[in-house]
């Protein structure tokens, strides 16, 4: 493989597991009856809108397709691309609905 190539390669497969995790961020909120966009708002605040996530969003209303992701497995993948201020939200909403 050559290097450029290589480089390419692992960009595109950086942003196809990037949008995963954004899809099951998606499904996980829906699943709690929550709105992703406010979560991802709450977490970062000064952060422009995220396209990635406005069109996932949009995609599963249009398509609800229902997808189990425990909270556990949702923390460890957004730990994993590093959005942990997410992570730190969605962990929030989990204590709230304890009460």
């Amino acid at each position: 493989m050559e290097y450029e190539s290589r480089d390419e390669y692992i960009i595109k497969k950086y942003q196809q597991d990037e949008n995963t995790m954004i899809q099951l961020f998606v499904h996980w909120c829906i699943n709690h009856q929550l709105d992703p966009v406010l979560l991802y708002t709450r977490a970062y605040p000064y952060q422009e809108k995220n396209e990635a996530l406005l069109k996932a969003a949009e995609e599963a209303a249009a398509e609800p397709e229902e997808i189990e992701i425990s909270t556990g497995t949702l923390l460890e993948i957004l730990q994993m691309f590093g959005n942990d201020d997410l992570a730190f939200v969605v962990s929030e909403e989990i204590e709230k609905s304890k009460d």
